[in-house]
């Protein structure tokens, strides 16, 4: 069977260090990872994959071009939505803007409520990690998180408090809040070490499935 590339939406799934000392030196996978990891083999394996379908995750779909016209209002930039996928032999990955020394992940926030005011407040673990792998990916110095604040699509957002979700009184520049950093060979190396090791592990965990089912 090939080797499943491991995409950047769930690379920080696989990220985090096992909790014993032994294991952390080892470089290898923590339960967590594992879990994810169990989950995703069988989704290969029974040919289905769960999506989450929540509110947030809908208007983030939903209002996804919403946020690029106002980043770039904001910003006087014309970025238009990436549609190049770049795959190798272990990731794969498709970023929302792709500029000349910078990768722009936008994220559509739910309501004023949960929309981060300040940088310190977007930092964001599983962020981090797709942006190291969107980085490495299309190799850019660059990533930026871009939090923006649009109106909810009213379907949405029906019975709930209308001032967290009608924002578009509230000045552009105040709706939209950045969190950058720079590539980072060192965070890139230890990326591609996790996403190896998840990968062997599938195909693993691939072969239990199917021997279990051997009559």
């Amino acid at each position: 069977m090939k080797a499943p590339l491991i995409r950047a939406s769930f690379i920080g799934k696989i990220m985090s260090d096992p909790k014993l000392k032994i294991d952390k030196e080892a470089g290898n996978l923590s339960e967590g990872a594992k879990t994810a990891l169990n989950k995703l083999a069988k989704e290969i394996v029974y040919s289905y994959r769960a999506e989450l379908n929540t509110k947030p995750i809908k208007k983030g779909l939903e209002c996804e071009q919403d946020s690029i016209d106002l980043f770039n209002r904001v910003f006087f930039t014309d970025y238009t939505k990436n549609e190049t996928r770049i795959n190798t032999d272990l990731l794969t990955g498709e970023c929302d803007i792709l500029g000349d020394d910078v990768i722009v992940d936008i994220k559509s926030s739910y309501s004023l409520d949960t929309f981060p005011a300040t940088p310190e407040d977007g930092e964001n673990d599983q962020y981090y990690w797709q942006g190291v792998q969107y980085m490495l990916l299309y190799d850019k110095p660059r990533y930026q998180v871009a939090y923006c604040l649009v109106d909810t699509p009213e379907a949405l957002c029906a019975y709930e408090q209308a001032d967290l979700h009608c924002v578009s009184h509230v000045p552009e520049n105040m709706r939209v809040t950045i969190w950058s950093f720079d590539r980072n060979p060192e965070d890139e190396q230890k990326l591609l070490s996790k996403a190896k090791k998840a990968q062997e592990y599938i195909l693993q965990q691939i072969e239990r499935i199917n021997a279990a089912h051997q009559f």
